[in-house]
């Protein structure tokens, strides 16, 4: 008996307590029509940095006229086992709804079906004992994979991760109408901007948001039916923001971080193939700084790839700047564009040996007009890539190509516009030795000519950047005519030289002729990927060594060179583009900002 109540001895250092599993997260996938955006959607979900065996899915699809049924059943066959637990929910038939005018329009029986849907997925979460439910819309790319930890740990019972698209829209609203619609208010573009950051009240999250169902309050939200005391139009956004505001639950949106992007919506008349166009542009915006990636889990047949009339499309890229070999691939892949990869010359490698050897002379007087500095190595080495292409358009005869250098984002239908524009050059006839697809227009004071009986072409003006440009072999044969080896300068700022466009005459001087017949597309459909003093900007041309000490290095802070800094007054998403590009979507996308 005395030893049961001998005093524990205090050197013994009990076990520590082990971790508490994780949250158990079901998660809400409703697909429609989303054969597009299915393979890089799963993908995302697929690289979800949480515990799959603390995840439930619950998929449901219906009225498609694509193959989203078959691959949404692919890829639940494959992970099932992986998740804690799957509800399958198919529906055939019927392919459409009785009373809408197309596959894009919101009919009032097709969000009474959303809300069901919604409700059925809510039910079933909390009929799983799940601690949490996110939705996620089956075109948002979830690029970040903790942010199922990172909005859990902002313990609030309903938040949304602020995704980003190529407008200002996105998936909150900061102010509502007395009749439930959007409402634009100033505080909105500083939080989707990341000018002010953090999480934030606002009176409507949508697409993708998670609700944390420990929470009391949760249990007397709902998506359908909508609240007695509802009056507000039938939409399952808005009914929901209702079921929140009645249950005393505030919704908020975070933007500490970027998690990830949505598509801006679509007219009620638009068509699928023109959402897979818009979807494509969301994937590429997502490939700049994302390792984004279709699924593995799920079959997919590559995009066929064609040069778009060209007889080449060279892309010039460093052999050590393999990701941004990789990003241009993997994107012109999603574009369906078929590259011929030029390795570039490096200024890095190039010594003062091998620049006698090519009879490399700097223009004399020449200065950068920003910096004052000489030529770099980079410049050369970046020159010398143009001109190897340049070379190979006339050695092989080549009638027309596009030029494009690595680190590019392509506009929104892309690909369609430029054959387009290229196909109308055709018909009119035009002459025409070079044709600028991205670049930075310096002449901001008057506007440029446009080119007549030619939708958006403009005879270019002064211009810097090599982003991207068409080439024909009457342009290739005048730039190799000129001889710039003997009195180079940087290839931006031998283009203008070459049509006549440059201020500095001195330049000029040394040329002649100069009858480059020069164009662009007007808006522009290319833009740098990073520009000065933005995160992720790096630039092989300004950081290398002068061309002829290599003891000068020129790592020179890009903040004052105004040449690579961003268009001024334009904004970077389209800086050329006409603001009319992207009309605000009709019926539920009109209450959005855009």
């Amino acid at each position: 008996s005395h030893s049961l109540t001998h005093p524990v001895q205090a050197d013994l250092n009990p076990v520590p307590e082990s971790s508490l599993l994780k949250p158990k997260v079901m998660i809400a996938i409703l697909a429609r029509n989303s054969a597009h955006s299915l393979p890089y959607y799963l993908g995302c979900i697929d690289r979800l940095d949480y515990p799959k065996d603390r995840i439930a899915i619950w998929a449901a699809t219906d009225h498609n006229v694509d193959n989203t049924t078959a691959m949404l059943r692919e890829w639940l066959k494959n992970r099932q086992s992986r998740y804690h637990y799957v509800e399958w929910r198919p529906m055939d038939e019927p392919r459409s709804y009785m009373d809408e005018s197309g596959p894009k329009h919101w009919a009032p029986s097709r969000f009474n079906h959303v809300m069901k849907l919604r409700q059925a997925a809510l039910k079933a979460a909390r009929e799983h004992w799940a601690d949490y439910i996110l939705f996620v819309d089956s075109d948002n790319l979830l690029t970040n994979p903790r942010v199922l930890d990172l909005m859990m740990a902002e313990n609030f019972t309903l938040v949304a991760p602020m995704l980003d698209s190529r407008s200002l829209y996105s998936n909150y609203w900061c102010g509502i109408t007395p009749q439930g619609y959007y409402k634009r208010t100033p505080d909105y573009q500083p939080i989707r901007e990341w000018k002010r950051l953090g999480c934030f009240p606002v009176p409507m999250v949508h697409s993708t948001f998670l609700l944390d169902l420990r929470r009391s309050a949760s249990l007397d939200m709902a998506f359908y039916p909508p609240h007695p005391d509802y009056s507000w139009a039938f939409d399952d956004i808005m009914v929901f923001a209702f079921s929140a505001r009645q249950a005393g639950v505030q919704m908020y949106v975070c933007n500490r971080e970027h998690y990830g992007f949505l598509p801006v919506p679509l007219k009620a008349q638009q068509s699928v193939e023109e959402e897979e166009e818009s979807f494509t542009h969301t994937i590429t915006e997502a490939m700049i700084d994302h390792n984004i990636k279709p699924s593995e889990f799920l079959f997919t047949s590559p995009k066929p790839q064609d040069k778009m009339g060209f007889d080449e499309i060279f892309l010039i890229n460093l052999k050590r700047r393999l990701d941004r070999r990789e990003r241009m691939l993997n994107t012109m892949a999603v574009l369906g564009l078929e590259a011929t990869l030029v390795d570039a010359v490096d200024g890095k490698a190039l010594n003062t040996s091998h620049l006698q050897a090519l009879g490399i002379e700097m223009m004399p007087g020449y200065k950068d007009p920003y910096s004052g500095r000489v030529l770099t190595r980079g410049e050369i080495g970046c020159f010398l890539s143009h001109h190897f292409t340049w070379k190979q358009v006339v050695e092989r005869g080549l009638q027309r190509v596009l030029v494009l250098e690595d680190d590019v984002r392509f506009e929104p239908r892309f690909k369609r516009r430029l054959q387009t524009i290229m196909e109308d050059v055709k018909k009119a006839q035009l002459n025409w030795d070079l044709i600028y697809v991205g670049r930075k227009r310096m002449q901001v004071a008057q506007p440029e000519v446009s080119v007549e009986g030619i939708n958006n072409l403009v005879e270019a003006d002064y211009s810097y950047w090599t982003l991207g440009y068409a080439l024909s072999q009457q342009g290739a044969k005048k730039l190799l005519a000129a001889q710039p080896f003997s009195k180079m300068l940087p290839v931006d700022e031998f283009l203008p030289v070459m049509f006549n466009k440059h201020p500095n005459a001195a330049y000029m001087s040394h040329f002649d002729p100069r009858d480059l017949r020069a164009f662009s597309v007007e808006p522009l459909l290319l833009y740098p990927t990073h520009y000065t003093g933005e995160p992720g900007y790096f630039s092989d041309t300004e950081t290398s060594t002068i061309w002829d000490d290599e003891a000068i290095s020129t790592d020179w802070d890009r903040q004052f060179a105004k040449k690579t800094a961003q268009q001024a007054h334009i904004r970077s998403v389209a800086q050329n583009s006409v603001t009319g590009d992207t009309p605000p979507p009709a019926s539920r996308a009109s209450r959005d900002e855009l």
